[in-house]
Order: structure tokens, then C-alpha cells, then sequence
């Protein structure tokens, strides 16, 4: 039987996870692929313990002819870019699960793998062990593509998750996920949006050949998430959760990451703790779902070594040539929205507030005062689809209205 080797190089929870799993199940890779896959060393410039030839210099692996394959699970762009591009001038196929590194310099990457006629692949960079880019470039090849939209970060999902279960605050929570390990130390990369803006960008240049520019995708976190706006929310049917969105808009695309209403009857409100869903609308397929463990060296293995393996069968770029695409901006997009704001509790405050929204063009469908605290009443209201621009412009009008003590919080609805 044929074997090949590879080597990896950055040797954390993924690099080690996708050592372990090709001791663990050689044997049923060898017989299902046809082929041996031998890991002949391992990089990592921190001292580290492992049975497995080390080497702290990453272009040992590159440089050494028995490699054919170099898995990449360092993380971040530099160094990181430097070693996949000098391994893909080397002629290694590369296997990557970084998804900032891929988010940022994918044309890049695809054009070195093209010129030098071997395979960039990076199939764990979203989705952990949901093989949703795959499906995307080829098991869908037959399909137009309209919306792929969905939860992508394991650490926000649990976060939301908790505190839909418990009423608690996003401050409360997150102390907690940190504790537990579900949150990083520094979690701004999960709350702040920076994780799923990465997956949305890679998400759009997979389903549709688009050259995004990470820069320019729509990006905003969980801080203003409230467990009152949880609350409010589940009381009207529907759950919050954070949601990067790829979409055609006419002869654009709309690349966004946001909290956002999602309805009760919908598959993805389910979707709890640290899990991913992604769901794909396409003719002539029709709506599809794909749940699983979004993150963890396991399931992140799992992808990286069915790219290792798709590689060696049909050596080939991770996907179509990258066309340049207009985004969509922020201002120009429509939607549905909940907006909660606080306002004295007396006659006149909702006919002035429904003014400005006529006056914008903004249609409410439904309107609902909460408890009153002290003099100050919380107003929910909802409104149906509006473009962005119309929605802030009569914010800003309501925000100047005396009676108006504080807009809250404004979310979209899916």
C-alpha cells in the first residue's frame, strides 16, 4: 500500500488532535483510502513533550523531500503565512485550519497553490467537523447558491445559550465560560465578532468565487446583548443568537456578522451550547442545515485529515478561481429589526415616536410597553422590512425627542 508523509507544523489542540487521531484510526484510514498516511515529524517552537519526531524549525518539514503534505495549525497570520506560502513554493499540498490566515490572504494562497500546481485546502478553518465547505464547492457544484447564513462560534452560541437558560447578564455568563474553558482569557477574537467575520468571509468566497476583502465585512459583537433583551425576545417567539451571513443582493453580496431575532419555528434557534449550524438555500436543492461540533481538536482533526486525503486523490485548489464581487454596504441592506428603547409612561410618547417612523418610512408591526420603573416605561417595538439607512435615520430623529430617555438596543431579525 502506498504511504505518504507529512508533517505539521504548530503542534496545539489541532496539531496534536490530528497526530493523535491518525495513530488511533491508521487502520481505518489505510483501508478506506487506500493509502498510509505517515506523520514523519512535528514543529513547535515552544519545548513541548511528544513521542513524535519535534523540530522548532518549521522549514525543516518544508524543506525535507519525503513530506508531500504540510498541515498548518499554528494559527494567526504571521508567522503562519510565511510557512504556507514557502511550503506551497516548496510543492507540499497544504492543510490549514486557520481561519484568519485564510480569511485575510486567500487569493494569496490560491494563487501560489495554482502556480506551483498543488492543493491549499481548508476544510476545518469554519465549522470544526461540519463538512460545509466541501459540500459548498462540490457537492452543491449543480446548485445557485442565494444564502448561506448560521451560528459559526462555539464560544458566542454557549454564552447566548446560558443566559437564554438562566436570565443572567452577558458579564455574569462570560466570567463563567472563562472558568469553564469555553471562553479564551481575552475573548474579544468571539464576543467582539472577529471569529465569525473570518468564517463569513471564507463562507462567501467558497459559495459564490468571491475575492472578499475581510476588511469591509459587516461586523458586530455581543456586548449590547442584554438578558432583558433575551427575555423580550423569547416572550415574542423568538431566540438571539450571533449569525454570519453570505448572501446575494441582486449583483452583490451582503457579508455580515450580527446578533440577531431568530424565530422559535426556525432549526437554528435550537442550536445550544457550543455547537455550529449553517444553513444553505439553493435551486435546485432547496434549504439545508449542517450542525455539529464547531470547534475542539477532534472535530477540527476529523476535517483536516479528509482534506489531507483529498489532496492526495485529486491534487487541485481549494476552490474556484476568486472574482471580485461589490459588498453590499451595511446602510443599503433591508430587514426586518426589534428595537427597545425607554420613555416616560404618559399620554403623546408612542404618537411622537410613530410619527417619526411614518415620516422615514418605517412601518412598525407591532408595538409592546413593559414594566414601568420609577416614571420610565421600556418599549418594544418591531418593525417589518426596511432598509438600513431609512431605520437609523428615524433613530436619530427619536433619539432627539425630549420624551426619549435611551434607545437600548436595536437587533436584526432573520
Amino acid at each position: 500500500m502506498k504511504k505518504i508523509n507529512i508533517g505539521i507544523i504548530g503542534f496545539g489542540t489541532v496539531g496534536s488532535a490530528v497526530a493523535e487521531v491518525l495513530r488511533k484510526n491508521k487502520a481505518v484510514i489505510a483501508e478506506r483510502a487506500g493509502v498510509g498516511i505517515g506523520l514523519k515529524a512535528v514543529c513547535d517552537i515552544r519545548r513541548i513533550k511528544t513521542s513524535w519526531p519535534l523540530t522548532p524549525d518549521p522549514m525543516t518539514l518544508i524543506n525535507d523531500p519525503d513530506i508531500a503534505v504540510v498541515v498548518e495549525t499554528m494559527g494567526g497570520v504571521n508567522p503562519a503565512k510565511k510557512y504556507v506560502l514557502a511550503a506551497l513554493k516548496a510543492g507540499k499540498h497544504v492543510v490549514t485550519s486557520n481561519k484568519e490566515l485564510i480569511a485575510r490572504h486567500l487569493p494569496e494562497l490560491l494563487a501560489a497553490a495554482a502556480e506551483n500546481n498543488v492543493s491549499l485546502l481548508f476544510e476545518g478553518a469554519v465549522g470544526g467537523g461540519i463538512p460545509i465547505l466541501d459540500t459548498l464547492r462540490d457537492n452543491l457544484a449543480a446548485n445557485k447558491i442565494s444564502e448561506v447564513y448560521g451560528i459559526v462560534n462555539g464560544t458566542t452560541n454557549y454564552i447566548l445559550s446560558r443566559m437564554t437558560a438562566e436570565g443572567k447578564d452577558f458579564g455574569a455568563v462570560l466570567k463563567a465560560a472563562q472558568k469553564l474553558g469555553y471562553a479564551e482569557a481575552d475573548p474579544r477574537a468571539d464576543i467582539e465578532g472577529y471569529d465569525a467575520s473570518y468564517k463569513a468571509a471564507i463562507l462567501a468566497a467558497v459559495a459564490y468565487g468571491a475575492r472578499v476583502r475581510w476588511e469591509s465585512v459587516y461586523r458586530e459583537g455581543l456586548e449590547k446583548i442584554t438578558a432583558e433583551d433575551i427575555a423580550y425576545a423569547g416572550e415574542i417567539g423568538y431566540a438571539i443568537k450571533l449569525l454570519a451571513v453570505a448572501k446575494l443582493s441582486g449583483g452583490a453580496l451582503d457579508v455580515r456578522v450580527h446578533p440577531a431575532l431568530v424565530a422559535k419555528t426556525h432549526p437554528l434557534s435550537n442550536v445550544d451550547g457550543n455547537f455550529n449550524a449553517i444553513y444553505v438555500k439553493g435551486f435546485p436543492v432547496g434549504e439545508l442545515m449542517f450542525y455539529g461540533p464547531g470547534a475542539g481538536g477532534n472535530p477540527t482533526a476529523s476535517a483536516v485529515i479528509n482534506d489531507i486525503l483529498a489532496a492526495l486523490r485529486a491534487p487541485r485548489p481549494a476552490t474556484r478561481g476568486l472574482k471580485p464581487f461589490p459588498l453590499l454596504p451595511i446602510a443599503q441592506t433591508a430587514g426586518r429589526y426589534y428595537i427597545r428603547l425607554q420613555a416616560p409612561d404618559k399620554p403623546g410618547v408612542l404618537a411622537g415616536i410613530s410619527k417619526i417612523f411614518a415620516d422615514k418610512k418605517v412601518s412598525i408591526a407591532a408595538v409592546t410597553q413593559k414594566e414601568t420603573i420609577g416614571n420610565l416605561a421600556t418599549i418594544v417595538i418591531l418593525v417589518h422590512g426596511v432598509k438600513e439607512s431609512s431605520l437609523v435615520a428615524a433613530l436619530r430623529a427619536i433619539k432627539r425627542l425630549p420624551v426619549v430617555r435611551a434607545v437600548g438596543n436595536v437587533i436584526r431579525i432573520l
